[in-house]
Order: C-alpha cells, then sequence, then structure tokens
C-alpha cells in the first residue's frame, strides 16, 4: 500500500532500468528492497556500499537536492556518520525526477535495533546536535515548504496540529493534548541568529551498532532556524534522566525545551491522523510512543 495518494510507483524493475541507463558499471550488484521504505523517498540497497534513492513525489525533489549540496560539506564537521552523495540520477525509463545513488551505511534503524545504554545515547545525540549548530549557517535554507517549515515558528503547526487533534479526539485524550500544545504555543520565539538544524531527528534516522548510536540519515529536512526541532529528539528517543543529561548537556532554556515538546506533540499528532498501521506502521508506533513520553514527563 502506497503511503502517500500522489506518489509514483517505484519498484525494483524501474531502478534496474536507470541503472542500466545511466549507471551501467553498478548494474551487476544485488539489489534489495530497505525494509522501511521510507516516508519521502524509496530506498534500495545496492550491493554491500551503496543505496539508490528515489523521491517518492515530485514535492521531495528538494529535499534531494538539499542533501547533494549541503552533505559534503556539512560530513567532515560532525561527529556521527552521515550518508555521502556518489552519483546523481537523472530523470528517463518511467521515472520522472532526479535521483541519487549514496554510500551506504552499515547498521539497523534504532526500530529494528535498540540501543544499550540512553546516558550514552543523550551523550552522542548532544554531541551531534551541538556539532551541527557550531558550523556557519550562513547561506543554508531557511524554513520553508522544503522542510515543512522545521525551524520556523511553532504557531505555524497550530491549524495542522488542532485539526489531527479533534480527528483523534476517540483516540487520545484531546484536552490533555491541547494544553501541552498550548503551553508550547505560549513559550517565547527564537529571536537569536538561526543555527543548523536536521529537522527529523527520530529512531527511523539514527542507525546503531553494537548497541550505540553510529549515524545520522535522511537530511531532507535540513535548513537553519530554531534548534526547538531538533531539541525534541529529547522525547522521540530519551526517557525521564537520559532526557535530562541531553538537556543539561546542550543547556536548553526553558523556552526551546517548551517549543521542543511542542513540536513532538505535533509531530506525534498530525503523524497519527496521517498514516495508518497499513500504510505506515512503524511511524504510527513511534509517534504512539513520543506522545506517551511527552506525558511521562507532566
Amino acid at each position: 500500500m502506497r503511503m502517500h495518494a500522489d506518489e509514483l510507483p517505484i519498484d525494483a524493475a524501474l531502478v534496474r532500468r536507470l541503472l542500466a541507463a545511466q549507471f551501467p558499471e553498478w548494474i551487476d550488484l544485488p539489489l534489495e528492497r530497505v525494509r522501511f521504505f521510507g516516508t519521502d523517498n524509496a530506498i534500495y540497497r545496492l550491493g554491500d556500499e551503496l543505496a539508490a534513492r528515489l523521491p517518492r513525489r515530485e514535492k521531495n525533489v528538494v529535499g534531494l537536492e538539499k542533501e547533494l549540496r549541503w552533505l559534503p560539506e556539512l560530513a567532515p564537521r560532525l561527529p556521527l556518520a552521515v550518508p555521502v552523495p556518489l552519483a546523481i540520477g537523472r530523470p528517463g525509463d518511467g521515472y520522472p525526477l532526479k535521483w541519487a545513488v549514496y554510500s551506504w551505511l552499515e547498521g539497523e534503524p534504532v526500530t529494528e535495533e535498540p540501543i544499550a545504554d540512553l546516558a550514552q545515547a543523550a551523550a552522542d545525540l548532544a554531541g551531534f546536535v551541538r556539532a551541527l549548530q557550531e558550523i556557519d549557517a550562513p547561506g543554508g535554507p531557511p524554513p520553508g515548504e522544503h522542510n515543512s517549515f522545521r525551524g520556523g515558528p511553532l504557531v505555524r503547526r497550530d491549524e495542522a496540529a488542532r485539526a489531527a487533534i479533534e480527528s483523534l479526539r476517540s483516540e487520545l485524550d484531546a484536552a490533555a493534548v491541547t494544553a501541552v500544545w498550548e503551553e508550547a504555543l505560549a513559550a517565547p520565539e527564537w529571536e537569536r541568529e538561526p543555527i543548523w538544524i536536521h529537522g527529523d531527528l527520530d529512531a527511523r534516522n539514527l542507525l546503531v551498532v553494537d548497541g550505540r548510536i553510529s549515524a545520522v540519515i535522511d537530511f531532507g529536512t535540513i535548513g537553519i532556524g530554531d534548534p526547538a526541532c531538533d531539541v525534541m529528539v529529547a522525547w522521540k528517543m530519551l526517557d525521564g534522566e537520559s532526557r535530562a543529561l541531553f538537556r543539561r548537556m546542550l543547556a536548553v532554556d526553558d523556552p526551546t525545551w517548551a517549543r521542543a515538546r511542542g513540536w513532538a506533540v505535533s509531530q506525534a499528532v498530525i503523524a497519527l491522523a496521517y498514516y495508518t498501521m497499513d500504510t505506515n506502521p512503524v511511524l504510527v508506533l513511534e509517534a504512539q510512543r513520543w506522545l506517551a513520553e511527552v506525558f511521562a514527563d507532566q
């Protein structure tokens, strides 16, 4: 079942045709659909060292283009491994969009392989976020449609979040969720200079080797802006003690912490209102867990 009504039909046969026409040196490599296919990109493992990524919809091409532009510049300055673009594919052979081949990173998503030590994970995540924030931001893309306004004012999500909460009224405590959301909206906005954000730090985009976070993937939502949308990883990945450690290590102030909690809530309810256990069971289960962690703190 497709995740989105407007996504393109993508399968292994299409990837083979594209490789044969554009990168014949890789045509004989084994090709395997990645178990978690991705919400924005269809991902196929190509041999032992490569991955082909094809945007599902035309709107997802901009995320790919940002990765091609910025990952080579950001990667050397980050403490965790990130994907490296190796080749850019052009439209053709029944597929109308730009696509790309990346290096394959070893490890399993946290959704598949648990983290052994959440305190260590808090330190690793804080180190990654801090390193990203310290990279000079001039020239980086500000919040916009290209990254669903990640890093922008939280109020931009108000209409969508309230509509999602209303649609889920029979499945959650709408009053309690709304109260947390309104508390986040009341927090002062980010007024300092915009800084680099990943924009989508959660269990699906973090790889684990031997129980420890080894890599961060999927930079399609990168940009510059309010760091709160990265700080929300505290509820997506951590528990009470490790969450507090993460906050201390990043020295997160009260307004940013409140906005980050709002980001976690809004992402959770919007995902739960859009996806089902048929279309995206991994994200549904993750979103339910994010809400549980938010209310564990209340």
